[in-house]
């Protein structure tokens, strides 16, 4: 037997080891397919494990900057787990909420434990046979000028705020969506790969890579419509990098309000807006 294969059978062991070096795994609201819904991206969480049970496990709920967001009892789950290169994807779904979990006591899911897991083949979606994750375009930048970031961060808000007042118009002509840049270096797109804690992870395609350095700060445009009317923009710090087998470059970023603290409210409002929404659609086609 293979040894890919050996660890897909043997994906309860590989969940032990991410249990045991205190890791985490990813997941996303498994959307609907319904004909009728909207054109849309999944938004991954990366979520710490904290516990392996017989038919369960209990993990970290999914938010970001100390704001956790719950999720339905029953939800349906798309679930990413990786050991290595190694990547596999899973279906689960919410059991209930755990209100403290953990050596610090954050509030927390039980989720089921899935019947098999399938290894992933990676792109702009993940997916395996049964389950696919689309996720969302991100334009990224080094920052020149943190300072220059203020006042494209403020006319951001009032952009999403507008149109979030008019959500019917946007839809109809996203084409005259303007942004505002700060000084700014030479840009790259990847994709949103999960959203954590105080964060983000980005995916860098071979073709789309530019000079990532920890001791810059980085200009990030991050595209979550349907789910707000306008990419929200963002300053964030480097925070470490690594190189898979097929070039692609994975970069984690922490966010960066030094400059400007009101905007952190902001992001936070729009990440639960997003959550909401998402579970708005689901529930309709349910």
């Amino acid at each position: 037997m293979g040894a890919k294969r050996s660890r897909t059978l043997r994906w309860r062991d590989c969940l032990g080891q991410i249990l045991e070096r205190g890791g985490g795994i990813e997941i996303s609201v498994a959307q609907t397919d319904a004909p009728d819904a909207p054109a849309s991206t999944d938004l991954v969480w990366r979520v710490r494990l904290y516990a392996i049970e017989s038919d369960h496990m209990v993990v970290e709920m999914p938010g970001t900057m100390g704001r956790s967001f719950d999720i339905p009892v029953g939800a349906k789950l798309v679930g990413n787990l990786s050991v290595g290169q190694n990547r596999w994807m899973f279906h689960s779904s919410v059991l209930g909420s755990v209100k403290s979990a953990g050596r610090r006591g954050f509030p927390a899911l039980r989720l089921a434990l899935p019947q098999g897991v399938e290894r992933c083949r990676r792109g702009s979606r993940d997916r395996i046979t049964t389950a696919e994750v689309t996720l969302p375009e991100v334009r990224c930048w080094p920052l020149v000028d943190p300072v220059s970031a203020i006042p494209a961060e403020l006319a951001n808000r009032a952009r999403i705020r507008e149109l979030g007042l008019a959500r019917e118009s946007a839809d109809q002509a996203p084409e005259l969506e303007a942004i505002l840049l700060p000084a700014v270096g030479p840009e790259a797109t990847a994709c949103l790969a999960n959203i954590g804690g105080g964060g983000v992870g980005l995916r860098f395609p071979p073709n789309e890579q530019i000079d990532l350095d920890t001791r810059n700060v980085y200009w990030l445009r991050i595209d979550l419509r349907p789910w707000i009317p306008a990419p929200l923009t963002v300053s964030a710090r480097l925070a470490h990098t690594f190189t898979d087998a097929s070039q692609q470059v994975h970069a984690g970023f922490a966010f960066d309000f030094s400059h400007n603290i009101e905007h952190r409210e902001f992001v936070i409002e729009q990440m639960e807006l997003c959550m909401q929404r998402i579970h708005g659609e689901v529930r309709k086609a349910a």
